[in-house]
């Protein structure tokens, strides 16, 4: 291995916004598909969209897209790893992560908007094979991009302090691309009166397009403007892809770290899956007040980011994190009764994004700061710096949160999805709270008290 320990560059301001829109960009095109997928191919009866899938049930629960959802983290699997390590061990001149971003942008958009367009006007085998592949496809460049993009964090991050702001801005940016893809179905309400589209799966189109755009535009940002040569405590590893793998996952707070990630990722996906249907089918609101509510759970997050990045310099990052899980375990349980409180069905639908946004202020920013601590933690003490695996195993294991959360509600609706037959999606809060409630326990085993000490003794 070769390393390079000349002082790196302090990353200025504007860089550091630089690099969170790349977050931007593909967190709004990963919340188009966590949004809108499920909806698209399993409306609710009066939702205006023709099926395109086959709504046959498998094994009670299982239905053709929740099969789908889940064969394609299996190839996840494989290409995570592949693509970190191959980023770690990569040399060329422009660094080692900001070619695969430069790579995986346009890619991404592209087979988002494939997503949603079927190939058979109509139900069909075909629009099932077609289904399988693009998201194969989508999932691979997505890849390509996310995992050396995370990578990027503790290397133009040089102390905890620099990590945890880093983090801090890309927290926000996350949560501005799932305001951004909240607003598809506002959007394509606004092109379908202006173009005089009488079809309702066109407008989604289009207005799907028109958001990708604006994606590649933010992914784009940091490739411009980030001199990855110049900011970053670089290097590369020459560990082959198996003894990389073994390295990473023999470490114990990794472990702690990943589980606990995986429950927040599959819980946030759960809530952003299933809001349409909460509030259409239990709160019996229009579809497009998710345009309102989103971007008023991700505001009301804001206000809160500050405190949190406070809180987590003066006493520590494990606590707070459980202590989110455990308030977003009991806020999974409210959704079990909603339409069903003696309060106005409005208020309801605002008392639970208002609710939300606060373990998603703590979520949103303490994970990716976490990990970048122990990723230098382990460079610290092995010699091995491998920060691409790190992310790697964390970004699949983040797609792994996400498809099973999709899957899981996708498999509950089987139960009910409908107005006045909606166990299914009542259920989806008690599959929240359950887990999000055994994450923030497991997470209290997380060592903090090591990682930050052998930190600073590095920094």
């Amino acid at each position: 291995m070769t390393d390079s320990h000349n002082k790196m560059e302090k990353l200025p301001l504007g860089k550091q916004f630089a690099y969170a829109g790349g977050q931007l960009g593909w967190a709004t095109l990963m919340n188009v598909v966590n949004l809108q997928l499920v909806y698209f191919y399993i409306p609710p009866q009066d939702a205006g969209i023709p099926v395109f899938i086959s709504q046959v049930v498998f094994l009670v629960v299982l239905n053709t897209l929740t099969l789908i959802a889940a064969s394609g983290r299996l190839l996840d699997a494989i290409t995570d790893p592949l693509i970190a390590n191959w980023s770690d061990r990569w040399q060329g001149k422009n660094g080692r992560r900001i070619p695969f971003l430069k790579a995986g942008a346009i890619p991404s958009a592209f087979f988002c908007v494939l997503l949603f367009v079927p190939i058979v006007d109509g139900q069909s085998g075909w629009n099932i094979v077609w289904l399988i592949f693009v998201q194969i496809c989508f999932y691979i460049s997505l890849t390509v991009y996310v995992t050396p993009f995370f990578a990027l964090l503790p290397e133009l991050g040089h102390t905890p302090d620099e990590k945890l702001n880093l983090s801090t801005w890309i927290s926000i940016t996350y949560a501005l691309g799932i305001i951004l893809a909240s607003q598809v179905p506002a959007i394509a309400g606004v092109l379908a009166e202006t173009f005089q589209l009488a079809d309702k799966v066109a407008g989604l189109q289009l207005a799907i397009i028109v958001v990708a755009a604006l994606a590649i535009l933010f992914m784009f940002l940091p490739v411009i403007f980030i001199d990855e040569n110049r900011y970053c405590q670089g290097g590369y590893t020459e560990i082959p892809l198996k003894e990389a793998i073994r390295h990473t996952m023999s470490n114990q707070n990794f472990i702690y770290y990943v589980v606990a990630d995986f429950a927040y990722f599959m819980g946030l996906t759960i809530v952003m899956t299933g809001l349409l249907y909460y509030i259409t089918v239990l709160l019996g609101l229009a579809e497009s007040l998710m345009g309102i509510l989103l971007p008023m759970m991700i505001l009301v997050s804001f206000l809160f980011y500050p405190v949190v990045n406070i809180v987590a310099k003066k006493s520590g990052k494990k606590m707070l994190v459980s202590l989110a899980f455990f308030l977003m375990s009991a806020i999974f349980f409210f959704i079990l009764f909603l339409g069903k409180l003696p309060v106005p069905n409005m208020t309801q639908a605002f008392a639970l994004v208002i609710a939300f946004s606060i373990p998603v202020s703590f979520l949103g920013i303490l994970p990716n700061a976490i990990l970048a601590d122990i990723a230098a933690h382990d460079a610290a003490v092995t010699g091995v710096k491998q920060e691409g695996m790190f992310f790697a195993t964390r970004t699949l294991m983040q797609k792994f949160g996400q498809t099973f959360g999709v899957l899981v509600f996708a498999a509950l609706t089987s139960l009910g999805k409908d107005p006045g037959a909606d166990l299914g999606v009542r259920l989806s809060g008690v599959a929240g709270c359950l887990l999000c409630l055994v994450a923030g326990i497991y997470f209290l085993r997380y060592d903090e008290k090591t990682v930050l000490a052998t930190a600073a003794n590095n920094d």
